[in-house]
Formats: structure tokens, C-alpha cells, sequence
């Protein structure tokens, strides 16, 4: 490589942290010579008192400032900097900046004694400054932090509602510690180990004390991993309670003590159990975890580490999720490391420690959400498993664990925190090296991390304890073949244990395309149509408006005319003189000046000149010359007059025309006949419908998606693409538009325009459960398993809270119903009391009669809950009085007071009272006893997100999506081979003609309910369109006599007439027919009616009947044939010679009605013109 090539590292960065004051420091007086008084009279020696603050990162101190005088109720202006060295030959540097805080020591220097050699100092407080904003791209940060008291500071003593003490603190640095480049691509994460809960229950808070760590992978490059550790969980009784509020703690705090071991402003959501994604969110599940957070020990972590990764190392875990998308969690016990120990003791000891982790546990968590387009935070509970090297490689594709390398990291950090809460000066072994790594600007950890990487299976086969054995079973026997064994983990697996984990990043690895960018998209591949045309203002536009405003005029003064004149002219029938229609003229004229209309015409006509003017002669400006004005306006004069005589020989040549009369049939009564036709085959007169439907409107989005589901149907897949794109055209968030278009892309295969159309859909309505699943089913086209999952997962939520709002509505009803219904009862008990005088004992409040909590919320006590607080107070009361009104059930009572407490003790989230502690299971005022309510059954959808989407899918005639979903339905926990799936199975087969199939389907249907209508109709349907004329009829005749109709009766009703005239039951054909007709008549039920009343002699009726149906149709030739006979039969040759005209025109070719017509010809003697 040149030294061109060589590619020039940063140099470093310094990271400035200027201390700029403090306030509200209150130090007391101590008598005892230690420390002077504050309030001592001006000029003694203990007036001023000084302190000093003390930078810390990590193991490194950074410096101490001068001391300086701290006056009461002054700000001590402290103006001190202390500089942090960034060093970007590491590439760890920007992770340990976002994880380590820099910690601030507030040391009280006390005025040396007479006989002293040297000051005393006394530790006041401390605080932590987060870096965090530096390593997202900002230059400089400020923060106001509350100096947090340390043990034995005066600083404790002030009352909370005093004002705290506070340090007003600014981080810079000159440049930015990211380039573009990183900003762009690098990424942050945010680890969150929360609680362990439902531990094993052998873990007692009696006896020795252990240690607890959890342990993960982090991809800091293109291909290393390191290990982060948690090494701070501590086991904790069920009456310790969290608080609601639980902050989070540093990761590695350093010298922090106290309340500075948490980091500021940074707590822990409240998230609802729905909106999680981890495990154990069932009904089952959430009762267990209900009884593991309030009853059982837990381990406490409630610490967050953050992790920087570059583009490659956001990459490299991007690549692994897609590969193996769980990721392993792990889990151990570790012996508490002894306090204080000398340092030989202590490396005497370290060998056995570090290996002595226990209770091997490890949680596969599923990152895939990770990869949903737009998410950057996952969160849940996660189940714990016993770790083996078996289950790691199924779940994880990792030959091996961690677990003997996070031990030992946990192991040094825990023996640094116990020995001092200061940093250790380091031994003689590894001391350069350490020293080394100081200087780089890292902190100690951060080396041992690099020293304790051995092989991934570790050092191998030194097990000095028992619980390292475990390990080594654990893994080891899996080699030599014999099954993983690991007794103390799988107690994990009895005492179903989970642990509660966040893994949160600053950028998406997915970005999510926003609505914006879709619709520009969308409208890319679709332009919109406007709604108007554009209009243009050239000459010829100019010119038709000008003939437009003449006929106009023209037709005013015809008006004007016809009403002075008109009556005369009627009444006069003498020859017209010139004399006459002069003076005519004449009146006509002056009425026109005097009324003023002679004006209003010219003002009118004035704006169209003006346009021929500008637009034809395209003259705009004044004339200079007044020749060229005059030449110019006779030239206008004669065009005009010319374009005059133009226009009205256009619009006065034309006599009076009758108005167009409104069509009888309206759109969807198009839209009915076309379905008709569809079904019945006839193919040609279905497009006829819907092509009449868009000439009406073609405006309408409705009108083409229509149009295209029947394209689609009869595999016209290029017009069915028009018809969906004159559909968006026209409405760009038509959202049944944007799906069909992205079926028909995706049957195209092209899956870029494609996915467009189906993200634009769920942008549209994001509430639609139909977009979110067409969006997945897409996506498993595609082959794209995580979006898939992304989509079902959003459409089940949809799906469940369409559900809950369906039951809490039908809950409201009725107790909408219940409290009217009381209402009634209360007034009719106030009349017997009054009939009684008052002497009827007082009613008892029903006090189980509260609302029941949201299904997907545990219950909460009445003062922790979000109920109304004066329907608790009113409850309680009520209450109250029933426990002194019935004085025989008092021990009953309080019993079950008790045992209220105890339950709210136990249930109830610790709010705004959590400071009580174990004071918990003391008895509580009566406002506080309130009973929680029972929990309601989570509500159940009614069916399927597939089962929706098929129903739709079978409707738009979308074969391959149809598929598609019944395959998933079969597969899905809520779906299976029920009697809604085998028949919308076969309506599928009935569409793509394939009868067998779907005769087997309904077979299975009507295995699981016999008396379904919409079975036994398809079963009809198949029996016809087979030719088994006698079972079809069997089957329709079934389906009518059922009580519920089927879902299409109209095809049952038409099929069923047809069958009765094949077998001349004309009488019953006739009432089937009306029965249709009464429904939604159409041409064919009424032709229908005709036919079977002429059949039966009943030829008024039949007449009426046929020109229903040629109302509805004129152009089909059937009927005009019915008609010609009609009136053959009644001896009218007229009308029957011309609806025989008509049946030819139209192309009869029913060849027996076209025989029984020239039959009947033959024997009135008339009807043919051929005669």
C-alpha cells in the first residue's frame, strides 16, 4: 500500500467540561472542631467555608478544582474546566463515552487546626454528567444537575421541599465527534435490563448472599462481538415494592454513589401488556405474571447501557437478525466477592471466583421486530430457558455461549465496587498495560474486557466448584454425544421465569417510507387526474366563447320578444305586413333602452371582444396611431359581425328540442344487473352494464374498480391494470384501488411497485385490518418473512382492539339497559315505602356493581387506579354503612375487610404512597379498602384477520391472494378447517370452475353445520352448473326454507325459477320468479315472470311482466320475442309484427322460441312482414 492509501486517522478530540457554579449549598455547624460554623460572626476565622469539585470518568480522574469561598445563599462561581482527551484510534471510544459518565465530587475543604499538618476534607455530594448528547452530533451541551447528598453529608439534612442544590455544568467540544458519514449510518443502542421475576424457589434473602449478572452480545465491528455485562442485580423480597417512576442506573457508575448511581431523567415506561413484544402476554400468562411481580422475589436490575455502532458494526447486526433472529440473554448467579481483602488474598482467590457462576439461564429473544420497517424499540418479557449448548445452537446458530467470560468480567466489576466505592490503584500485574489504556483516554474496564476474551469455549475443563461442574456438563457432555444436562437451570423452566429487557436505538435499521414519500410515489407511477379539464385561453377558445355569449343573448331577446308579441301573434292569423314587423321592431328596441337589458347585453358581450382582441389580434397595449385604431377596429367589426352570423345560424337554426328524459335505471341498479349477468356466464352483457356505468360518470372510482374485478374475474389482467389506475387517478387514497393495483403489479411481478401500493394502502387507513394483511400476504409472495410477520402482527392488533371496542359497546348497552331498568325498580320501591310509611329497613348500595376494568390491565386498587375517585369515596361510604347497620355479620365483615387489604396489598401498583415500604399489609382507611373488581374475559375476535380478507378477496376476484390467505386460515390458531373455511374454499373453486373440488369442500362444510344456508346454496350452485338438475333443485329449495337467508339470494331464486320452467312447473316458476322481483328485479326476473304467466294463459300479466323487463332492458331479444307472442295470441299485428322485427334485429338465437313464433304466425295469419 502507497502512502496514499494510507488512510489518516483523526487526531484527538479534546472534550471540554466546565464547571461553571453551584447553588443552594446549606452546610451546617458541627461543635466538635471538625467543621466551623457558617453562621459564626463576620471576621472569625470559620466565616468562609470552601469546597472543591473533583472530575471523574471511569478509574480516571480528570482533576480538582481550586478551592473556592461558598458563601450562604450565594451561587459559588467555580469557573473550572477539566479536559477529557478523545482518542479516535480506538474504535471503543465513542461507545465508552456514551456509556460512562463523568462524575462530579463536591468535597468540603474544613479549615486546618493550630497543630494540624494538613487539611480535612468532608464529601458533600455528587452528580452525573451524561456525554451522551456529544456522541449524537452535538457540539455543546448544558445541564442544571441536583447535587446528590452523599452518605453523612449535611446536604441530608434539607427538607424535601426546600431548594436543592444544584451545579450548572457545559460539555463542549470544538468539532463535532461524528463526521456525516457516521451521523447518517452509525447507530446507538440502548440496553435496558429491567427485573428477573419468578425466580427459582430455592433463592431465599435468607443465608449467603449472592451476586446476579446478565449478559449479551454486542456486534461492535464488521465481525467481533463483545460481551456486555450487567453485574449489579440484587434479589429482592415481593413487599420491597418499584416504584411507579423506576429510574434507570448507569451501567458502570464509577465512583458515584447514592442517587448519582441513576441516571438523570431517564426512567422506565409503563408500558401496557398489548403493546409489548416479548413473551407471556396471554390470558394465562398474565395472571402468572401478575402473581411472580407481587408475591414472589425478583432480581433488580433497572440498569441501561449504551452502545455505539458504526455503519459496519450496524450492518454486521442488521445481517444476523435476518439470519437467526433470536439473540441470547444470559443469566447466572455469582458468590458476593469478599470485601476489603489484601491483594494477595484477593488473586488468591479470583481464580476460584470467577468460575463459580451458577443458576445458568439464558433468554432467546426475538429481534426480528427490529427489522419492521420504522421500529427502533422493542420491549417485553422474555421466558427464561436452561442454558446448553444444544438449545444455543437450534435457537441462536452459536456453537457456544458467553457465560464463563461474563462471569469473569461480572466478577471484576463487582470486586472493584466492593472494595471501595474509589477506584483501586492497579497492581503490578497488567500495570503498563492498564496504564497504557488510561492514557488512551479508557477506562480500566474496558481493558479487562480486551483481557478476559478467551476461546469461545473457554479456558477449558478447570472446574474447582460445584457450580462450575454444572457449566461443564452443561456444555461438555454435548460433545461427547450424550444428552445437555443442566440441573439448576431448568429450575428457571419450572418456576417459569422471565426477565423484563428494552433494546432501543436511536435510527430504525429499516427506514419506514413516510405517508409523504408513498403518495409522491403513488402519484409517480399514477399521475391524479384533475377533476375539471384545464382551461384554455387560446383563439379558438376565445372565439367559441364569443359565439356561446351571442346565442345567449340571442335567446334573451327571443324571450323578451315572446312576451310582448306573443300573444298577439298567436291571435292575429293575417299575413304579416312590413309595417308591422317594423314598428315591431321598433317597440322591441325602445324596451330594450329603456329597461336597461339593452345594456346588459353589450356589457355581456364585452368581455368575449375583449378575449378575440387579446387572444386573436393579440393586441394588448393602447394604439399611438389614430389611422391604425380606426383600420383596426373596422377589421374587428366585420369579423365580429361575421362570427355574429356564425353563432346564430349555430344555435337559432335548431328548433325546440325535448329534454333529455333521466335514465331509469341508476348506478347501482347497473351494478346489480351487471353481477347478474356475470353470474349467469353471459360475459358480453356484463360489460356492457359496466361500460354504461362509467360512460354515466366517469368520475366515479367506483364505477372503474368495479369494472376491474370483473376484468380481473375473466383474466383480462391489462384492462383490469387500467381500470384500477383510472380508479386511483381519479382518487389517489382510494384504498381498495391501491390494493387491487398492488395485486395486479405483484401478478405481473413487479414486486418494487407492488409493495408501493400496498405500504401507500396501510398509510391511507392505518386502522384497516384488510391493508395491514394484503400488505403481508404480499410480503409472503415475496419471501420477505419478517415484513410478513411485521403486517399479521399489526392486523392481529387491529383485529383484538376492534374486538374489546365491540364488547365494551355492547357492555355500555347494557348497562345502559340495566340502569334504566333500576330506575324503574328504585320508583316503584319509593312507592312501597311511602305506602309503608318509611318503615321499611334502608337499602343496602350493591357494592360489585362497578365497571369493570379494561380487559388488557390488571386491577388496581381504588386510590392506584384511574377510576373516579368519588364513585370510590360514594362506594366505600356505602360500605362503611353496611358494616354498622348489620352488627350480627361484624366478624364475617372484617374478615373480609382484611382479606381486601391483603388483596390490595398484593395486586394494587404502588403509586404516589410507595415511600410506606413494608408497611404495606397494615390495615388502611376504609377509602382504601375498596374490593378490585373481577376481571372481564379478554374479548375474542369473531374470526380471523384472514378469514376478512378472504371473504373480501373472493368478492374482487383476486385468485392467487385468495390462496394465499385460505392456506394461512387453515393454519391459524383462531382459523382451522372450519365451515367458513371449506366454504369460501369452495366459492374459490366454484370461481375457477373447478367443481369437484368444491362439491368435496362443502361436503366438509356441512359436516360442521348442516343447516347453513350458504352451503347448502353453493352446493346448489354446483349441482347446476353440473347438470344435475334434480339436485340443485333439492338444494335451493332447502336453502329457501331455511330461516336465515343465504349471503346471495338472487342467483338462487333465478336458477330455481329456471329449473320449475324446465319442468313446466309454471306456477311455481312464476311465484320464484316475483320472489326475486321482489328482491331486486332486473330484466331477467321479470322476464322470467312473463314467461311462466304466458306458459299458464295469463297473458295481461304476462304483457305487464315483459314490459317491465323491457323497461329495464330494450335490447334483449328475448323479451321482444315473449312479446311478439303476446301479441299474436291477443291479435295485435301491429305491435307483434314489431317486436318480431325487433327480436330479429337484436339477434334472437333461441332457435325454439324462434320456431314456436313463425308456428304461431302461421296459424293468426299475421306477424311476419315476410307474409
Amino acid at each position: 500500500m502507497t502512502e496514499v492509501d494510507v488512510p489518516q486517522t483523526r487526531p484527538p478530540e479534546p472534550l471540554s467540561i466546565h464547571i461553571v457554579k453551584a447553588s443552594n449549598l446549606k452546610l451546617t455547624k458541627i461543635d466538635n472542631g471538625q467543621r466551623p460554623s457558617s453562621g459564626t460572626s463576620k471576621g472569625t476565622k470559620g466565616d468562609n467555608v470552601q469546597i472543591t469539585v473533583k472530575v471523574e470518568f471511569g478509574e480516571k480522574v480528570l482533576g480538582e478544582s481550586p478551592k473556592v469561598d461558598c458563601v450562604p445563599d450565594t451561587p459559588a462561581e467555580i469557573d473550572y474546566t477539566a479536559t477529557l482527551n478523545c482518542s479516535f484510534e480506538d474504535p471503543l471510544v465513542l461507545d465508552e463515552i456514551s456509556y460512562k459518565p463523568v462524575v462530579l465530587t463536591v468535597t468540603e475543604v474544613l479549615p486546618k487546626e493550630k497543630k494540624q499538618k494538613e487539611e480535612k476534607t468532608a464529601q458533600l455530594g455528587q452528580c452525573t454528567v451524561d456525554l451522551l448528547p456529544l456522541v449524537k452530533g452535538a457540539t455543546k451541551h448544558h445541564y442544571n444537575l441536583v447535587i446528590n447528598p452523599l452518605p453523612g453529608s449535611p446536604l441530608e439534612t434539607i427538607p424535601p421541599e426546600g431548594p436543592k442544590p444544584e451545579m450548572e455544568v457545559v460539555i463542549s467540544v470544538q468539532e463535532s465527534l461524528l463526521e456525516g458519514t457516521q451521523i447518517d449510518q452509525g447507530n446507538l443502542m440502548t440496553l435496558t435490563i429491567e427485573s428477573l421475576y419468578s425466580t427459582p424457589e430455592s433463592w431465599t434473602m435468607t443465608g449467603s448472599q449472592y451476586a446476579y449478572a446478565a449478559a449479551l452480545p454486542i456486534p461492535m465491528s464488521a465481525d467481533k462481538e463483545t460481551p456486555v455485562v450487567f453485574a449489579n442485580g440484587a434479589l429482592k423480597p415481593s413487599i420491597d415494592k418499584e416504584p411507579p417512576n423506576r429510574q434507570k442506573k448507569w451501567a458502570v457508575p464509577g465512583s458515584a454513589q447514592g442517587n448519582s448511581i441513576y441516571i438523570p431523567e431517564s426512567f422506565l415506561p409503563p408500558d401496557n401488556i398489548d403493546d409489548e413484544d416479548g413473551e407471556f402476554k396471554s390470558k394465562d400468562d398474565r395472571e402468572h405474571r401478575h402473581t411472580a411481580e407481587t408475591e414472589k422475589l425478583r432480581v433488580s436490575w433497572n440498569t441501561e447501557r449504551r452502545c455505539y455502532l458504526d455503519s459496519l458494526a450496524t450492518k454486521s447486526f442488521q445481517d444476523k437478525i435476518a439470519k437467526c433472529r433470536y439473540w441470547p440473554v444470559e443469566v447466572m448467579r455469582l458468590p458476593q466477592p469478599a470485601a476489603a481483602k489484601g491483594k494477595k488474598s484477593q488473586n488468591a482467590n479470583t481464580v476460584d471466583d470467577e468460575g463459580s457462576i451458577s443458576y445458568h439461564g439464558v433468554a432467546f429473544v426475538n429481534l426480528a421486530p427490529l427489522l419492521y420497517p420504522g421500529v427502533k424499540r422493542i420491549r417485553g418479557a422474555y421466558k427464561v430457558h436452561a442454558y446448553t449448548d444444544h438449545a444455543m445452537h437450534e435457537k441462536t446458530k452459536r456453537k457456544t455461549g458467553f457465560g464463563e467470560e461474563a462471569g469473569k468480567i461480572a466478577f471484576n466489576i463487582l470486586n472493584r465496587n466492593s472494595a471501595s466505592p474509589f477506584p483501586k490503584k492497579a497492581g503490578k500485574e497488567g500495570g503498563e498495560k492498564k496504564e497504557k489504556e488510561v492514557k488512551k483516554g479508557r477506562s480500566m474496564s474496558i481493558a479487562q474486557h480486551q483481557q478476559a476474551n478467551p476461546t469461545p469455549g473457554g479456558p477449558g475443563g478447570q472446574a474447582p466448584t460445584e457450580a462450575s461442574q454444572t457449566i461443564k456438563s452443561d456444555t461438555g457432555s454435548e460433545m461427547e454425544g450424550q444428552p445437555p444436562v443442566n440441573v439448576e437451570g431448568q429450575q428457571y423452566v419450572d418456576a417459569k421465569a422471565y426477565v423484563m429487557l428494552e433494546i432501543s436505538l436511536t435510527r430504525p435499521l429499516i427506514p419506514k417510507r413516510p405517508p409523504e414519500e408513498l403518495a409522491r410515489r403513488v402519484a409517480e407511477y399514477i399521475p391524479p387526474r384533475p377533476l375539471f379539464p384545464k382551461r384554455t385561453d387560446g383563439a379558438q377558445r376565445a372565439v367559441e366563447d364569443f359565439h356561446n355569449q351571442v346565442g345567449s343573448v340571442a335567446n334573451l331577446i327571443l324571450d323578451e320578444f315572446r312576451d310582448q308579441f306573443g300573444d298577439l301573434l298567436k291571435v292575429d292569423d293575417e299575413p304579416q305586413t312590413v309595417e308591422a314587423m317594423e314598428s315591431r321592431r321598433q317597440k322591441l328596441i325602445y324596451e330594450l333602452n329603456s329597461s336597461g337589458k339593452y345594456f346588459a347585453f353589450k356589457e355581456q358581450l364585452k368581455y368575449a371582444v375583449v378575449k378575440i382582441v387579446r387572444e386573436k389580434y393579440l393586441k394588448t397595449s393602447a394604439f399611438e396611431d389614430r389611422q391604425e385604431l380606426q383600420t383596426f377596429l373596422s377589421e374587428l367589426y366585420v369579423y365580429l359581425i361575421d362570427q355574429m352570423h356564425v353563432a346564430l345560424g349555430k344555435f337559432l337554426a335548431l328548433e325546440d328540442q325535448a329534454p333529455i328524459p333521466k335514465p331509469l335505471t341508476d348506478s347501482a341498479q347497473l351494478k346489480h344487473f351487471a353481477r347478474e349477468a356475470e353470474v349467469n356466464g353471459n360475459y358480453e352483457l356484463a360489460t356492457k352494464y359496466y361500460q354504461e356505468r362509467i360512460a354515466r360518470n366517469r368520475n366515479d372510482p367506483s364505477h372503474w374498480f368495479d369494472y376491474g374485478t370483473f376484468c380481473l374475474y375473466i383474466n383480462d389482467i391489462t384492462k383490469a391494470e387500467e381500470c384500477f389506475k383510472e380508479c386511483i387517478a381519479i382518487d389517489q387514497k382510494h384504498l381498495q384501488g391501491l390494493l387491487l393495483y398492488g395485486v395486479v403489479c405483484t401478478l405481473s411481478e413487479r414486486n418494487e411497485a407492488a409493495e408501493t401500493f400496498f405500504e401507500a394502502a396501510t398509510c391511507v387507513d392505518p386502522k384497516s385490518i384488510l391493508a395491514w394483511t394484503m400488505l403481508g400476504l404480499f410480503y409472503d409472495a415475496v419471501n420477505n418473512e419478517i415484513g410478513a410477520e411485521m403486517a399479521y402482527l399489526e392486523a392481529n392488533k387491529l383485529n383484538q382492539a376492534a374486538a374489546v371496542a365491540e364488547a365494551k359497546a355492547l357492555r355500555d348497552d347494557d348497562v345502559t339497559k340495566e340502569r334504566l331498568a333500576r330506575g324503574e325498580h328504585e320508583s316503584e320501591d319509593k312507592e312501597v315505602d311511602h305506602d309503608q310509611g318509611g318503615l321499611a329497613p334502608p337499602s343496602v348500595p350493591d357494592i360489585k356493581q362497578p365497571s369493570p376494568p379494561s380487559s388488557d390491565k390488571p386491577p388496581t386498587s381504588a386510590r392506584s387506579g384511574k377510576g373516579s375517585v368519588s364513585d370510590t369515596r360514594r362506594m366505600s361510604a356505602s360500605k362503611r354503612s353496611d358494616i354498622h347497620l348489620r352488627p350480627e355479620q361484624s366478624p364475617q365483615l372484617q374478615d373480609n375487610v382484611g382479606s381486601k387489604i391483603k388483596t390490595e396489598s398484593s395486586t394494587s401498583r404502588p403509586g404516589s404512597h410507595y415511600k410506606m415500604g413494608s408497611q404495606r399489609g397494615t390495615p388502611q382507611p376504609a377509602e382504601e379498602t375498596e374490593e378490585p373488581p373481577i376481571r372481564e374475559p379478554t374479548p375474542v375476535p369473531r374470526c380471523s384477520i384472514y378469514m376478512q380478507t378472504i371473504e373480501w378477496l373472493i368478492e374482487v376476484k383476486a385468485v392467487p391472494f385468495t390462496e394465499r390467505a385460505l392456506a394461512h386460515e387453515l393454519l391459524s390458531p383462531m382459523g382451522g378447517p372450519t365451515s367458513g373455511y371449506h366454504i369460501n374454499y369452495a366459492r374459490l373453486k366454484l370461481q375457477k370452475k373447478e367443481y369437484k373440488e368444491a362439491e368435496n369442500s362443502l361436503d366438509e362444510a356441512l359436516q360442521f353445520d348442516y343447516q347453513n344456508p350458504d352451503a347448502w346454496a353453493l352446493m346448489g350452485h354446483v349441482k347446476y352448473m353440473t347438470n344435475d338438475v334434480e339436485a340443485s333443485r333439492d338444494c335451493y329449495e332447502r336453502t329457501i326454507s331455511f330461516t336465515s337467508d343465504a349471503a346471495e339470494m338472487h342467483s338462487i331464486y333465478l336458477r330455481l325459477a329456471s329449473i320449475y320452467l324446465q319442468e313446466e312447473k309454471f306456477s311455481n316458476a312464476k311465484n320464484t320468479f316475483l320472489m326475486a322481483c321482489k328482491r331486486s328485479p332486473s330484466c331477467v326476473s321479470w322476464l322470467g315472470v312473463g314467461i311462466a304467466c304466458y306458459r299458464l294463459g295469463e297473458l295481461a300479466e304476462s304483457e305487464d311482466a315483459l314490459s317491465e323487463a323491457n323497461i329495464l332492458n330494450n335490447t334483449d331479444p328475448e323479451v321482444w320475442g315473449y312479446l311478439s307472442l303476446v301479441c299474436l295470441k291477443t291479435g295485435r299485428q301491429l305491435e307483434a309484427e314489431q317486436a318480431y322485427k325487433y327480436a330479429l334485429k337484436l339477434n334472437l338465437s333461441d332457435y325454439d322460441l324462434l320456431t314456436e313464433i313463425q308456428h304461431v304466425q302461421q296459424d293468426v295469419g299475421f306477424g311476419n312482414p315476410e307474409f
